[in-house]
């Protein structure tokens, strides 16, 4: 059983984890070695620090955690925020690590006679379904959802879908696929997100620890 005492601090799996470890450190948390075990099955780790613990959980769980306070701060993408899109979450800092772009892509064949202006009604393969019938609504544009967690890539191949939506960096996958990106939804960082009513409950502890991570953003940038 976690203590009630200790403010919780979610933070990401996979490669985000390893673009914001450094800026951790620079903001002052340690946490116990077993946390650097890639084969550690454990998900709840001590730091230095003994009014917080760590969670290591997926990037999508960490919007869940902090909206209904079982982490009172972490590390989400704007992704997961933006899809999420809770009022029980304030994202007041951009860390400027995990930079990639959401974007929508269809088959190179496409493209060339292919105009985004004139589309009255997409189907779309993503994990990102809430964005995506935002994105197009705010047009007039229907967009009917096929919900992927993963391999949206192939997709068009196998004719669910003609179109994706999800996230790149430098389109190389998108590229192997036989892809081409047709339209940018938004830039994607990481950023640090807190639980509105733990921020006025225990505004101090959580200001300092926004103060510290703004000081290592600003360190990082130096």
């Amino acid at each position: 059983m976690l203590s009630n005492d200790k403010l919780i601090f979610a933070v990401p799996r996979g490669r985000i984890l390893e673009d914001v470890v450094p800026m951790m450190k620079r903001a002052g948390i340690e946490p116990e070695d077993s946390f650097w075990d890639s084969k550690a099955r454990q998900l709840c780790f001590a730091t230095n620090d003994p009014g917080l613990d760590i969670v290591r959980v997926r990037s999508f769980d960490i919007a869940t955690m902090i909206a209904f306070g079982a982490a009172q701060i972490g590390i989400a993408g704007q992704d997961v925020l933006m899809e999420f899109e809770s009022r029980e979450i304030y994202a007041p800092l951009d860390l400027g690590v995990g930079g990639c772009r959401l974007v929508v892509a269809e088959p190179q064949e496409f493209a060339p006679e292919d105009d985004p202006r004139r589309w009255s009604h997409v189907r779309i393969a993503t994990k990102y379904p809430q964005i995506t019938r935002r994105h197009f609504a705010a047009r007039g544009v229907h967009a009917e959802c096929v919900k992927l967690n993963g391999a949206m890539e192939i997709a068009p191949a196998l004719g669910l879908c003609q179109r994706i939506v999800d996230l790149t960096s430098t389109g190389d996958t998108l590229a192997a696929n036989g892809l081409v990106e047709v339209e940018e939804i938004a830039k994607i960082t990481s950023r640090l997100a807190v639980n509105r009513t733990a921020f006025k409950t225990r505004g101090e502890e959580i200001s300092g620890w926004i103060k510290k991570f703004r000081e290592a953003v600003d360190a990082g940038a130096d």
